[in-house]
């Protein structure tokens, strides 16, 4: 898929992996709405890329409200007309609780971002893709946890809410067979990101901005450590759009946690109590 010219919308686009994505795609040529529930900040972010003359439009966005996507929708239509790509992005963590321990306000906040976020995205940047008939991708944020549940860790929430991104996007690509719209997966493991500090941008009807300074700090010191610069991120995003990738790998990934899983499941699939069809 040719990315120049065309119109791309992505979510969470403020910082992290969001701005890696949007000025990855502003490099290579296209219109990219900036979308961020931290207005200020993705106006500053744009700032900065329409002063290297790409063509960008911050908006502010609440992924959990989905009249809030199809206004910031609306709005990249009267900027730049069609839409093309779609990246929902937007995320937030939820690691170092224990399921039994994590409370309901927490379950909802990473369901409402993570899950629903992405299901607003299909629902109403899919058909704006689909309705003028050009080729188009959608790129879904998932995570390297979305493949795995890594022992230790704590991160059980997350991780479901990723598997579940990754569940959407699979049933995606097949609902999406025989257009000229593609799909991504994007699975990343550690990036350089503020992600740790997700829950302070909470939204006040899923029980307003939250510090969690423990956490924080455990989550921060890794990726600082671990991660790799968003930057390169956006370059994996190009490279799977060009190339209709689906599942999009970047940084370190556990792949043999990941394997042992899949042997773990196709050991199943051989007893006397299952059948194939």
């Amino acid at each position: 898929m040719e990315i120049s010219g065309k119109t791309a919308i992505v979510t969470g686009a403020a910082s992290g992996i969001g701005l890696g994505i949007a000025t990855a795609l502003a490099e290579a040529g296209a219109n990219v709405v900036m979308a961020d529930i931290e207005k200020d900040t993705v106006e500053q972010a744009a700032h900065l890329l329409s002063g290297t003359n790409k063509q960008v439009l911050p908006v502010r966005i609440d992924v959990t409200q989905e009249q809030s996507v199809i206004a910031a929708l609306a709005e990249a239509e009267r900027r730049f007309g069609k839409l093309h790509i779609a990246c929902n992005n937007a995320g937030v963590p939820m690691h170092g609780t224990r399921l039994v321990d994590v409370p309901v306000a927490d379950w909802a906040f990473v369901i409402g971002v993570n899950v629903w976020g992405v299901i607003h995205g299909i629902r109403h940047f899919v058909p704006a893709i689909l309705k003028h008939g050009e080729a188009g991708h959608v790129v879904n944020t998932a995570s390297v946890a979305a493949t795995q549940n890594r022992r230790g860790t704590d991160q059980g929430p997350y991780s479901m809410s990723k598997y579940a991104v990754l569940s959407l996007s699979e049933a995606l690509e097949h609902e999406l067979e025989g257009t000229n719209v593609g799909v991504t997966a994007l699975c990343p493991g550690p990036i350089a990101t503020n992600l740790a500090q997700g829950a302070r941008h909470r939204p006040d009807h899923l029980g307003g901005p939250q510090l969690q300074p423990t956490a924080e700090a455990v989550m921060a010191e890794r990726l600082a450590r671990t991660g790799i610069d968003p930057r390169l991120v956006g370059e994996r995003v190009i490279d799977a759009i060009r190339n209709k990738t689906f599942y999009a790998f970047v940084s370190a990934v556990p792949a043999d946690v990941i394997r042992a899983r899949h042997r773990r499941i196709e050991a199943e699939l051989e007893t006397r109590w299952t059948t194939t069809y």
